[in-house]
């Protein structure tokens, strides 16, 4: 029998014990007893996103009231970043709270705020963050994520092509760009010739996003690789149009 992941088991008031237990050894200020008794008493009936919901709330009541303060103390317990392409649900399911903290809590706080969604998502990932921003934002948070998609690190460049995905998994329609996908496709095209897998798959599956929610913009960008002879690109463009009736 496989490991059990069960919502019941990771994110109940067993993840507030194991936060409570990494806040407190970087601040004293923290409501550890308020904040799992309330997760425990709250926490019943509600699926997974219900509860990565609460544990933000929690957190919110239970560490300081200003956001910059209390944001950096959430960012001093992430540890080391995750040297792999998997992993980041796995082990490092630990840190969702802290992205829907960032994103229920930080929207007026733009500058701190992709800075903390850049960290969380080298662990564990900053797409579903990074939506209320590009909606609210969306010249200054494109800016951002194309410096992100020329980053050296593989996980800003795979969140640069996964956090603006219209039709993301889990995560509401992101419809900001969907009639006018000149800004997304400007940053996917820095991705093309991407080497790792774990991007390249992140990019293939926007195009195949807009394939569906505006294809004749998508068939034309794809159209501009389709005589590329760089295996990346390859490898992009058949992964994206796996579903379509297109030919490579």
């Amino acid at each position: 029998m496989g490991e059990d992941r069960s919502i019941t088991k990771w994110f109940g008031d067993n993840l507030a014990e194991l936060l409570s237990g990494k806040i407190e050894e970087v601040t004293q200020s923290f409501d550890r007893e308020g904040y799992i008794r309330a997760v425990r008493e709250q926490c019943p009936g509600l699926g997974y996103s219900g509860r990565i919901a609460l544990h933000a709330k929690e957190l919110k009541n239970a560490l300081p009231a200003d956001y910059s303060e209390a944001l950096e103390i959430l960012l001093s317990i992430l540890g080391e970043e995750n040297p792999g392409e998997t992993g980041m649900f796995s082990e490092y399911y630990w840190i969702m709270p802290v992205g829907k903290f960032i994103e229920t809590y930080g929207l007026e706080h733009f500058e701190e705020s992709m800075r903390a969604i850049e960290e969380v998502t080298k662990r564990n990932t900053g797409e579903y963050a990074i939506r209320p921003f590009l909606r609210k934002y969306p010249l200054e948070t494109i800016r951002v994520m194309r410096g992100w998609a020329l980053s050296d690190n593989f996980h800003l460049r795979r969140l640069a092509a996964e956090g603006i995905r219209p039709k993301l998994p889990w995560a509401t329609r992101l419809e900001t760009f969907i009639d006018e996908p000149e800004p997304v496709f400007g940053i996917l095209a820095l991705l093309m010739e991407e080497g790792v897998r774990f991007v390249q798959k992140s990019v293939a599956n926007n195009i195949a996003d807009y394939l569906k929610v505006n294809p004749s913009a998508a068939r034309a960008f794809i159209d501009r690789y389709r005589e590329s002879g760089d295996p990346n690109t390859r490898w992009i463009l058949k992964y994206a149009i796996r579903k379509s009736d297109m030919a490579i």
